[in-house]
Parts: structure tokens; C-alpha cells; sequence
């Protein structure tokens, strides 16, 4: 499955954070990543990354799709991932 994952921790859990889901996904902007991933793997990343998190404060939002045909991405600037520019 394709997946857009968008997360908002506490400052002091942000490099955590950054670095758990740039194991998983690709880093498209600051707490945005995206990218293909299993069933078993997005489990394993939501466990890890439920340890991290202080549910009460922070958020973590995954968009599911089949695949990334399904997604229309639009990009205007810059982002992390060179291959991804569009103007």
C-alpha cells in the first residue's frame, strides 16, 4: 500500500520521530513523509512510534491508498526529495 504520514510530537520527541519514520518512508517535508510500505511494516512503524508519542498531546495521521497511482500530488517549491520538484 502507499501511504502519506503526517505527524505533530512535542519538540523534544521530533528527532525521535523524524528518525523512526525515515527508516520506514521517504521525508518529503518536515513531518511529512510518504512512500510504499507493507501491512506488517506499518503495523511495526504505529508500535514504534506509539512509544514515542504522548497520545494526549501529540498526533500522527496516516493516508492510506492502494497504490500511488490513486493520489494526484501537485508540488509548487521546493522539497526535501529532489525527484518530487515541480514548479
Amino acid at each position: 500500500m502507499y501511504i502519506v504520514l503526517v505527524y505533530d510530537v512535542g519538540e523534544k520527541r521530533v528527532g525521535k520521530m523524524l528518525k523512526l519514520c525515515r527508516q520506514y518512508l521517504n521525508w518529503i517535508q518536515n513531518s511529512v513523509f510518504e512512500g510504499e510500505i507493507s501491512e506488517v511494516k506499518l503495523k511495526e512503524l504505529k508500535a514504534k512510534a506509539s512509544l514515542i508519542m504522548d497520545e494526549d498531546t501529540d498526533s500522527l495521521i496516516i493516508f492510506k491508498s492502494r497504490e500511488q497511482r490513486w493520489l494526484d500530488k501537485e508540488v509548487i517549491g521546493l522539497t526535501k526529495n529532489d525527484t518530487d520538484h515541480f514548479l
